[in-house]
């Protein structure tokens, strides 16, 4: 999670030394995985940490509404003024970086002995899933190719906000589970080796024997 987290960090920090082709290769990796809009995501070594539509219109020229824009707002990754943008978006990086901050804590939890139950469904629903996709969704089906809503653009603080609740819900609901199945493979795999070890070596089972 570390090294996935970690990768689109060092995009723009390439960019800033000049090294166009490690930089170049690591956005096209995360290309497909994140939609990498200029104006959604952060940036390093410029005038400001983000570019909200708007401003990013007047910097640039390419409107964020306008549906021909758009590709040129995701291969956009910046200039020596602006900065250069993170490989993934804003939420994208509060979704990894929750699911790293929040398995930390759940390894530390479980090393103290604090037995951790997985979320409630409910509270996944409400907390982990309710918020993002109220914010996500409103944003996508305002703007193009649908526009089946008034027009209406995150900001980078509910972008943030959204993610980080999703990301850390999700180790909350998957890793008791997961370390479930790991004991009950664990456990299996340890029974299994009994039976190979007392196979071929039975006398290992057997008492020692009565010296008396």
């Amino acid at each position: 999670v570390l090294t996935y987290v970690g990768l689109p960090f060092l995009a723009p920090v390439f960019m800033k030394a000049g090294l166009t082709g490690p930089a170049n290769a690591i956005y096209t990796i995360y290309s497909p995985l994140c939609h990498q809009f200029a104006f959604r995501s952060w940036f390093l070594f410029g005038q400001k940490a983000f570019y909200e539509a708007p401003q990013f219109k007047a910097l640039t020229g390419i409107d964020p509404y306008n549906l021909l824009d758009r590709w040129p707002a995701k291969i956009f990754v910046g200039n020596a003024t602006m900065g250069y943008k993170v490989a993934y978006c804003e939420r994208d990086v509060a979704i990894y970086g929750a699911i790293f901050i929040a398995g930390l804590i759940y390894a530390l939890a479980r090393r103290m002995g604090v037995q951790v139950r997985p979320l409630h469904w409910l509270a996944y629903g409400l907390i982990g899933i309710g918020p993002i996709a109220l914010d996500g969704f409103s944003q996508l089906f305002s703007q193009p190719p649908f526009h089946f809503l008034p027009v209406r653009e995150s900001t980078p603080l509910l972008r943030t906000l959204t993610g980080f609740l999703f990301g850390a819900m999700n180790v909350w609901l998957a890793y008791p589970y997961v370390e479930e199945s790991m004991a009950e493979i664990k456990l299996e795999l340890e029974t299994k080796l009994a039976r190979v070890r007392d196979r071929f070596h039975p006398a290992a089972t057997l008492p020692p024997p009565d010296t008396r």
